[in-house]
């Protein structure tokens, strides 16, 4: 009797042990380049992601942009952050993207980003057309910051054969600015930017206003924005600066369980003050604005969670 009761309670164990593996779940999340704000964000979120969802392991990789969205779609990543802009390339299959993405679903805006092309002060350079013949540096090739450098050189008339090009992450962008190799660093990310602080620590810069770029640069991508970095962000910027903007969202895997995917996005919404502890653009973050509509279709998961918040938004 006793030996039955044994098995009887191994058994029952087992099925428990099972049962759980049953409701385990292991994601990749591919977050941003080294150096960037996209890697710590992207730690915060796994860690909230794995307290609010029991049997959740998120694994977290470096990433970009346009390489992130690639990944979801080629099933080597569930999860990913993203850039709008370059994301609604990826649905209506536009260069850099070879075909329509299907499999790449919303989840939530975050925070608007700034492109920003940083010069030395006394270097003569005032806007894009006066870098034609001189040395630049910008992100690596799938990074959407340098899609923009690309398409910013085009609306002005030049292409990358017409200045010196290096495509490198942002440590390595300051060092060549710092050592005269390069007379203009272009980048895509938050403000203050840290690799700009790092290189005004060093020398005297500036910002390019590009506000005469916008309307070439929203016919190539309506996702464009104006947006403006305020005066004394920066050492010694004593203006305002107008430059090209667009939006940092999550997308995931269309493919994926809708109630993982609500979880995760109830989640976002309920813990903007700490994810705004990582990026202070973070702050103030709703539902509503959560759900802004960026041309990019929303998992069912997230749909489920903001019709609770009484907002419709276009799923896939």
């Amino acid at each position: 009797m006793k030996r039955q009761f044994r098995t009887l309670a191994l058994a029952g164990a087992l099925a428990l042990a099972l049962a759980g593996a049953a409701d385990a779940i292991e994601l990749k999340f591919m977050t941003g380049p080294q150096g960037g704000s996209w890697i710590p964000l992207g730690g915060q979120l796994k860690d909230l992601w794995e307290k609010a969802i029991p049997g959740l392991t998120v694994n977290q990789a470096p990433g970009a942009g346009i390489a992130n969205v690639r990944g979801i779609e080629e099933g080597k990543t569930e999860i990913g952050i993203g850039n709008s802009i370059s994301t609604v390339d990826a649905i209506a299959g536009r260069a850099p993207f070879n075909k329509p993405h299907a499999n790449v679903c919303n989840i939530a805006t975050l925070y608007p980003q700034y492109y920003q092309f940083v010069v030395p002060v006394n270097s003569g350079i005032d806007s894009i057309k006066d870098l034609k013949g001189k040395a630049i540096t910008t992100q690596q090739r799938g990074n959407t910051g340098e899609l923009i450098t690309n398409q910013l050189l085009q609306v002005h008339g030049l292409t990358y054969n017409d200045v010196k090009v290096s495509f490198v992450g942002y440590s390595d962008s300051v060092t060549q600015m710092k050592d005269g190799h390069a007379v203009a660093f272009g980048l895509g990310t938050t403000i203050p930017a840290g690799a700009i602080m790092d290189l005004a620590a060093g020398r005297d810069i500036k910002l390019l206003d590009l506000s005469d770029s916008i309307d070439a640069m929203r016919k190539l991508n309506p996702g464009y924005t104006l947006v403006t970095i305020p005066k004394n962000t920066y050492p010694k910027q004593d203006k305002d600066v107008r430059v090209i903007g667009y939006a940092t969202h999550i997308v995931v895997s269309c493919k994926l369980p809708v109630e993982t995917v609500y979880a995760m996005t109830k989640t976002i919404a309920t813990n903007a003050v700490s994810l705004a502890a990582v990026v202070k653009d973070i702050a103030g973050l709703t539902p509503k604005r959560m759900a802004e509509d960026i041309g990019v279709p929303f998992h069912p998961g997230a749909a489920k969670y903001y019709k609770e918040a009484g907002i419709s938004v276009m799923t896939n």
